[in-house]
């Protein structure tokens, strides 16, 4: 029969569960999957995110001799920001390990641990979705905390830079030219980013249903829509549902949250654009758990620890920890569009 004792052993260390955790596996996110946060590690909690904004000048031109040009100086300043705490647990209690051992030749130490994971994955699969949360709110400019409402970051005040007013895409007026409205967001959005945009960058926009369904059926799109449709079909790329199309030069992802779409998603009728592969626009700062062994490290995405009870030997605490912060350091790149 398994005993409290196990817990003891190295296999429930914080090194060895934090590895264990890193590679379970989870119910995969679109956000997450299109690595549009680069992440920072850091040592503390406490970062700064320091600006820089030099801008582009024309050098006149100057009589041989003459002194050159004197280049401005930089408008630069430090924005201070503090990494979010995420931490969940659960209980296992010693009257839960009789008779844990399945029959057969397995070990309790490996049953023990399959229950243990098992847990640890409920645990791990919150925390991923917490994370999603976060990426979509710091898409959108402003960081909010798990009751949808408190606001953790607002990175317009924090940066000091507006996001420009929703673009209304009229998709309920069939001679709108999409194409053309589409165009004029992206050229805003890379005229915003000042340099950040890169040959490789590109735009994409999360969509709610309303949304994503009045633009694929539109009079001025929908042929379009049906040609990507018929080559993905060929492709065996990708399903009916929940998929992307693009147009305008802007990929489209009809975003799929969670399932009460509420949580975490994206209003019915409106369309948030960001860019993907821009420099210094999004990044994520991971820093290290609060206890004297990752003191001074460089952080990293999730930390698992083992507490058990060490006065009574009747429990044991599972607890998972993430210290990131999600952060857009330049709003003024984004965009959001509404159907009418």
């Amino acid at each position: 029969m398994a005993t409290m004792d196990i817990f003891n052993s190295s296999a429930f260390s914080t090194t060895s569960l934090s590895g264990m955790v890193e590679k379970m596996d989870y119910q995969p996110s679109l956000l997450g999957s299109l690595g549009i946060f680069e992440p920072t590690p850091v040592r503390t909690r406490n970062i700064f995110v320091d600006r820089i904004d030099g801008g582009l000048t024309l050098i006149p031109t100057s009589a041989d001799g003459a002194p050159p040009d004197v280049l401005d100086g930089e408008d630069r300043d430090a924005v201070s920001l503090k990494t979010t705490r995420l931490a969940k647990r659960f209980t296992l209690y010693a009257h839960e390990l009789d008779g844990i051992r399945a029959f057969g030749s397995e070990t309790e130490l490996m049953a023990v641990q399959r229950e243990y994971g098992r847990r640890m994955a409920r645990i791990r699969a919150d925390m991923e979705l917490t994370h999603e949360f976060h990426r979509l709110g710091a898409l959108q400019g402003i960081l909010l905390d798990a009751d949808g409402s408190t606001v953790i970051y607002d990175y317009s005040t924090q940066f000091n830079e507006s996001i420009p007013a929703a673009t209304s895409f009229e998709l309920d007026v069939t001679t709108t030219d999409v194409h053309g409205v589409c165009k004029d967001i992206s050229r805003g959005m890379v005229r915003s980013g000042r340099g950040s945009f890169t040959p490789g960058t590109t735009i994409h926009a999360l969509a709610g249903d309303d949304f994503y369904d009045a633009l694929i059926s539109h009079p001025n799109v929908e042929k379009f829509y049906l040609q990507q449709v018929a080559a993905n079909a060929l492709r065996e790329a990708q399903g009916a549902i929940f998929e992307s199309f693009r147009v305008g030069g802007i990929t489209f992802h009809n975003y799929r949250g969670t399932d009460d779409n509420s949580t975490v998603a994206i209003p019915t009728a409106e369309a948030k654009f960001f860019p993907v592969g821009a420099r210094d626009v999004f990044k994520v700062a991971q820093a290290p758990l609060e206890t004297l062994e990752y003191v001074g490290t460089p952080g990293q995405s999730v930390y698992a620890m083992n507490v058990p009870d060490r006065d009574r030997n009747m429990w044991t605490k599972g607890e998972l920890y993430s210290y990131p912060l999600y952060i857009c350091q330049q709003p003024r790149t984004l965009r959001k569009g509404t159907l009418t």
